[in-house]
């Protein structure tokens, strides 16, 4: 195991263990373990386990094709889930379309701010009009019974089945930046094309998220799988680093949505 830990971060050790432990019960007593919500980070973390251990397989569902945060279930090769396995339960939000409008920060402030851990919750999604939260079945309830307001709109949350869940929209857009390291400040200086001055100073003043949690670390390291959120700006997902360039800078593939 002391190898696994070099490929990743300090402060995902805690999470390494976590996992570890996760395919370690499944490959033992031959069961599946269902995990909470994982961000596209963790997903990424994984599965990279998953592939040092030949008995257990890595099984990837958030409610619809492509999404962010999922649920992981880990297995025996044998064993091939279905979907109601992962107990992702997907809510409609309804709300008067007519007379107000609804953005995505609106609803993840909510949630986070309800006193639940992020892990309950997977992605937001909308076609435009429509808009959809996914959550675990054993708080589908709670959610339902609690959340009656997204900031001053009144809101009703309603349980649906996955197969009226619509297809979100796409607005990422791919870009591939140079950068002088791996810092948080300096990617979000380069999608964004401000300073690294302003970007440290948004940071610095809670207003970027890096895997969905607040962070004001501007040095904080950023690699593959991350996803970044920048209030006023938009959003950063890291598609892979792609290496160090000729003139010492370091390629990232990403996609970009900015507002």
């Amino acid at each position: 195991m002391d190898g696994i830990y070099q490929h990743f971060r300090k402060d995902e050790a805690p999470l390494i263990d976590e996992l570890q432990s996760q395919i370690s019960t499944a490959a033992t007593e031959y069961r599946p373990v269902l995990t909470d919500f994982l961000d596209p980070r963790q997903i990424h973390i994984a599965r990279t386990l998953t592939g040092t251990n030949g008995t257990v397989k890595c099984h990837v569902f958030g409610g619809y094709i492509g999404a962010e945060r999922a649920r992981v279930i880990f297995a025996p090769d044998y064993f091939a889930p279905d979907l109601i396995d992962f107990e992702v339960a997907p809510l409609e939000i309804n709300y008067p379309e007519k007379f107000a409008e609804l953005h995505h920060s609106q609803v993840l402030g909510t949630v986070a701010n309800a006193g639940i851990r992020m892990t309950a919750f997977g992605d937001i999604i909308t076609d435009g009009s429509r808009w959809q939260l996914f959550t675990t079945k054993t708080m589908s309830d709670w959610v339902q019974e609690n959340i009656t307001k997204l900031g001053r709109i009144s809101v009703r949350f309603e349980a649906i089945g996955l197969d009226q869940v619509v297809t979100p929209q796409n607005d990422w857009q791919p870009a591939q930046l140079s950068m002088s390291s791996l810092r948080l400040d300096s990617l979000v200086g380069h999608a964004f094309a401000i300073s690294r001055a302003r970007a440290k100073a948004l940071i610095e003043s809670a207003k970027v998220r890096l895997n969905f949690e607040l962070i004001d670390r501007p040095d904080a390291a950023v690699g593959d799988a991350d996803v970044v959120s920048v209030r006023g700006f938009g959003r950063i997902r890291v598609n892979s680093v792609l290496g160090v360039s000729k003139k010492g800078k370091e390629r990232v593939a990403v996609d970009i949505i900015k507002k």
